[in-house]
């Protein structure tokens, strides 16, 4: 079952090397994430499971010591998920992980990760929240104590130098999951309208209705450790447990 869960936005922008001058704008955020991920840690996990946004040829599982690499934003970084498990696969082609997963073996690799084994799913935009839900469900059955982390970003249209533009819709939309993610309101997430999101180009809608499912029985509470909209794009940072 689930026992705790950590909400963090995938911007690659969280990568130092790749903000460059303009990392410590993001500072705050990451000092969330750590957060979060402790809270991760402290549930004395059996397994991790990772869930972010994907196109469709990073959907689906990744396993353990998946590889992810930033080299497409200009810098030579390379990340696992994970350890590495390479061996266990070595005659499987190897699928290089969508870019919300990179940013989370990022996030983990500069914890030291080693509380439980861990898995990525990559979820695709159009995913219908029934389904997301009902993968909830599936991940929660996955080992006697889960955890999942959960990447993703809110609208990325709250000012006019937005990805989206601006659209008068887009903070409410924004206070709306803020809201549902700080108090671990599984009803509320499950309700998020996938075409406002859509339209609003929220890439977390997905991954937030994939934790509804997991966490419909568990009981878990939460806190909101950040929010804000640097760049136009809203971003939370939320911890359950």
């Amino acid at each position: 079952m689930l026992v705790a869960a950590a909400v963090c936005p995938c911007p690659p922008l969280l990568v130092p090397d790749i903000a460059a001058g303009a990392a410590p704008e993001l500072d705050a955020a990451r000092a969330a994430c750590t957060d979060a991920l402790g809270v991760l840690a402290a549930a004395r996990p059996d397994r991790l499971v990772v869930v972010g946004p994907a196109e469709q040829s990073g959907r689906g599982v990744h396993r353990e010591g998946a590889r992810g690499s930033f080299h497409g934003f200009g810098v030579d970084v390379d990340v696992r998920l994970g350890a590495d498990k390479g061996s266990d696969r070595a005659t499987e082609p190897e699928r290089p992980l969508p870019s919300s997963l990179a940013v989370a073996a990022w996030l983990l690799e500069r914890v030291g990760w080693s509380a439980a084994p861990v898995e990525g799913l990559g979820v695709g935009e159009p995913l219908a929240a029934e389904r997301c839900v009902q993968a909830g469900r599936d991940i929660a059955t996955r080992a006697e104590r889960v955890v999942l982390l959960v990447m993703g970003d809110a609208s990325a249209c709250r000012t006019l130098k937005a990805p989206g533009y601006l659209d008068d819709r887009a903070a409410p939309f924004d206070a709306q999951v803020a809201c549902a993610l700080g108090a671990a309101d599984v009803a509320a997430l499950q309700a998020l309208d996938a075409e406002l999101a859509y339209e609003l180009k929220a890439s977390g809608r997905a991954p937030w209705q994939v934790l509804s499912g997991a966490a419909e029985d568990a009981g878990l509470g939460g806190a909101l450790l950040y929010e804000a909209a640097p760049y136009g794009v809203g971003y939370v940072v939320a911890a359950w447990s």
